[in-house]
């Protein structure tokens, strides 16, 4: 599986309601030092509807300013409506909303 398909397979296990880092999609595929390359996949989903490219965000809880479906704004509505916590304007309270694999 190519490392574009990896990012989005894990995306799509990101509950509603819940976020990660692109960091945190990095390591959960095995690659830690690749965030950069997550955010060029997710830039580049060919899935909108299916892989939930709105639930990754950065490390310290911003959204990205220029988020590829429709601007920043698109995407806070996106993850306000699945119930996302924003401790500040443009940034998600990761305490409250980081998604954890079990196990």
């Amino acid at each position: 599986m190519s490392f574009f398909e990896r990012v989005y397979e894990y995306v799509k296990t990101i509950p509603i309601g819940k976020v990660a880092s692109y960091g945190d999609v990095a390591r959960a595929i095995g690659l830690p030092r690749a965030s950069r390359q997550v955010g060029w996949a997710l830039h580049s989903n060919p899935y909108p509807g299916v892989v939930p490219c709105h639930r990754v965000v950065f490390a310290d809880g911003r959204i990205c300013d220029g988020f590829a479906f429709g601007g920043r704004e698109v995407q806070k509505e996106l993850l306000l409506k699945e119930g996302v916590i924003f401790s500040e304007d443009y940034k998600i309270d990761m305490k409250k909303c980081r998604y954890k694999e079990e196990g």
